[in-house]
């Protein structure tokens, strides 16, 4: 790298690596928050000159020399790309490490976070694409969050169900259901044995059901249901509004006609969605967030923001929920990224595991864990491999998988509640769930007529497509 002296003498446009975003012998220190970014440079262009072009457009440089770099003490505030490697595979991309002075973001806010990391380098010319693959987060920063307003265990004791998934559905059709109707399905799913029904991303508050009508008719479902189960239930009343002042009553009234949890979409943006938390945190309502908009920039491998990062963003500004896929449904996902992002969500630390796309260690300070929602294009049929993939914390949202049963709503959530029970009872005595699921489903059908009409339904529903995101490395078979 050139001296300070002699980048100022020569002015002009400075390659990025002489400027000092560029050190191989860098040492992050445990303050700094480390990324991992996949660059895919322009021909001829060098890759350790694309990786501190991402270090310096992503924290303090520009295309030129600037002289009121001098006034301030730049080589705190410039990021430094430390480590530049070849994509296994790919020798057209090139994965690179760049450490971040916690100093450069404010402290609580994802909105910022996100405006320097992500904010204009994605543009750069000298790129033909750039994917934010993990993000190591301090404590010292994370302590600065408050996270999710209540957390698994919290959200179980509020609930009194232990020992086993939690079991959802989303209303459907989506669109065009009148209040009353929209309160019968949540009625039939919750009295057959469902804990959760929910609004689905985009029904907010249209000419054909205002939003207030929903909300009425819904908690009025939720509370004959729990008056005939004696259990607990909840209906996600989606919150989602054009401006905050509509959030915000809507949130209110929710809470006044004694609603437990409500909902939000992803596309409110970052600051709206830490608003909600904060409202959640000071009314004890439970926060699930529906990831609508997502796969426009999380899906492909080669340019956006890998999911992982988005788990991580959601579980430090603050959400109880999150749909976080289902690698069996209708929906991408990569079986071992789904389980990654399932770890990181849910543990207090993580340990690199590159089989699962996680590349850095992440102790979460005590940050409380997010319940994962698998959600999109599951069924009865796929009760073993649900609990096998995920185990006990995580919401199945059985949509389709509810309400087209042919005999009905009701009979739809109970056989999903029937599945439910017989592969954790199976699971409890010890046996091989994975290899036996169907098996005990046939045998559990038996007893069960709702069940018996799901499996024939749907027991060889599948979807079986190849993921446009899958892991860089593979496990290797042992002997």
């Amino acid at each position: 790298m050139a001296s300070k002296k002699e980048i100022y003498k020569k002015g002009g446009v400075v390659e990025y690596k002489e400027m000092g975003y560029y050190d191989p012998d860098y040492e992050p220190k445990e303050t700094d928050v480390l990324a991992l970014f996949r660059v895919t440079p322009q021909p001829g262009v060098d890759p350790e000159e694309a990786a501190a072009a991402v270090a310096g457009e992503s924290s303090t440089a520009t295309w030129t020399v600037v002289w009121t770099d001098r006034l301030t003490y730049l080589d705190r505030y410039r990021a430094k790309a430390y480590r530049v490697e070849p994509v296994p595979g790919n020798p057209e991309q090139y994965f690179a490490w760049i450490a971040y002075d916690l100093a450069l973001f404010e402290e609580g806010s994802i909105a910022n976070m996100t405006s320097s990391i992500i904010g204009n380098v994605f543009g750069f010319k000298a790129l033909r694409a750039l994917r934010l693959e993990d993000l190591r987060i301090p404590v010292a920063y994370l302590k600065t969050f408050k996270g999710a307003p209540h957390g698994i265990p919290v959200e179980r004791d509020m609930l009194n169900k232990y020992g086993r998934p939690l079991l959802g559905a989303t209303v459907k059709p989506k669109l065009g259901l009148s209040g009353r109707n929209y309160g019968r399905v949540v009625y039939e799913a919750l009295a057959g044995g469902l804990d959760f029904t929910k609004d689905d991303e985009n029904i907010n508050s249209q000419a054909f059901m205002r939003w207030r009508d929903r909300f009425l008719y819904a908690q009025e479902a939720v509370m004959k249901a729990e008056e005939v189960t004696g259990e607990r239930k909840g209906h996600y009343m989606n919150v989602t509004a054009p401006d905050m002042e509509q959030v915000y009553e809507r949130l209110e009234f929710a809470k006044e006609i004694g609603s437990i949890i409500v909902m939000v979409d992803l596309t409110m943006g970052y600051t709206a969605l830490q608003s909600v938390s904060n409202w959640c945190h000071k009314n004890g309502m439970i926060l699930h967030l529906h990831r609508a908009s997502h796969a426009t920039f999380t899906r492909q491998k080669n340019h956006g923001i890998n999911f992982r990062v988005l788990a991580k963003w959601m579980r430090m500004l603050g959400v109880d929920h999150i749909h976080a896929g289902t690698a069996v449904g209708k929906l991408e996902g990569d079986p071992n990224l789904v389980r990654g992002y399932y770890d990181i969500l849910r543990e207090q630390h993580n340990y690199p595991d590159p089989v699962k796309g996680i590349y850095f260690e992440q102790d979460w300070g005590y940050l409380p864990a997010v319940m994962p929602v698998a959600s999109g294009g599951i069924h009865a049929g796929q009760m073993h491999l649900l609990l096998s993939l995920f185990g006990d914390d995580v919401v199945l949202q059985f949509g389709g998988g509810t309400i087209g049963h042919p005999m009905g709503i009701q009979a739809g959530a109970t056989a999903n509640r029937v599945a439910l029970e017989a592969m954790v009872k199976a699971r409890n005595e010890g046996r091989d769930i994975l290899a036996e699921g169907p098996e005990i489903l046939k045998k559990a059908a038996q007893h069960s007529p709702a069940l018996a009409a799901a499996l024939e339904t749907w027991g060889s529903v599948t979807f079986d497509f190849t993921s446009t995101d899958t892991p860089d490395v593979l496990p290797t078979p042992t002997n």
